[in-house]
């Protein structure tokens, strides 16, 4: 198993999540609050986790999959 937290994209991609939550998302308008607050964080928060279960994987291409997970949710 890799160790995912020495690997630059998901240090970037775990800063990206605190960015939409403290930055990104208190800009958004009320009325937003339900329906694209909840789209962005589900986004946000996939790209690190797409990461975390690639990392547990145990061929490249498996590894690879994910990431490709990972990059359509950024």
């Amino acid at each position: 198993m890799r160790d995912y937290q020495k690997l630059d994209v998901w240090k970037k991609s775990h800063l990206m999540v605190l960015h939409v939550y403290k930055v990104i998302l208190p800009a958004f308008p009320p009325h937003e609050k339900y329906d694209l607050q909840s789209q962005v964080k589900r986004a946000a928060y996939s790209v690190p986790l797409n990461i975390v279960e690639g990392a547990g994987r145990r061929t490249e291409k498996d590894f690879a999959h994910f990431l490709d997970n990972a990059l359509g949710s950024v």
